[in-house]
């Protein structure tokens, strides 16, 4: 038996412009930014979850610290990742991005009772606000 998984720490995007991703992610999204470098930016989205915003083409190569070695990575086109939302939350969310001229690409009502509101940030990838009952573990 494999040892227990305790959740997902970090999550990873690429983009094209830290400076509008920053607009996005912490004045858009609201989320508080953790730490900021040139090739990247965190972000504390939820309890013990970090997103990473890395500038896309500058993890490509590994990355020496002084506590070793970090693989280099890198992924080309939209990636998709999703936050949880409370379920009441669902409307004030898609106003929220509305009233923000965010355009909403697409919406899910799920078979279990969940609903999701998709959209992009600025270089393309593809976000989703998720309420309970999307999942059967949420």
């Amino acid at each position: 038996m494999s040892p227990r998984i305790e959740g997902i720490l970090e999550t990873a995007v690429y983009v094209d412009d830290l400076e509008a991703s920053h607009a996005f992610y912490g004045d858009v999204l609201g989320l508080e930014r953790l730490t900021v470098s040139p090739r990247m930016m965190t972000y504390e989205a939820g309890p013990s979850e970090v997103l990473l915003v890395f500038r896309r083409g500058d993890t490509t190569e590994d990355l020496k610290t002084p506590g070793g070695v970090i693989p280099g990575h890198h992924s080309e086109g939209p990636a998709h990742f999703a936050f949880r939302i409370a379920k009441d939350a669902y409307g004030t969310w898609k106003r929220h991005l509305q009233a923000r001229q965010i355009a909403i690409v697409g919406e899910v009502a799920w078979p279990k009772g969940g609903r999701s509101i998709y959209f992009n940030d600025p270089s393309g990838n593809v976000l989703e606000m998720a309420t309970p009952g999307l999942w059967p573990i949420y």
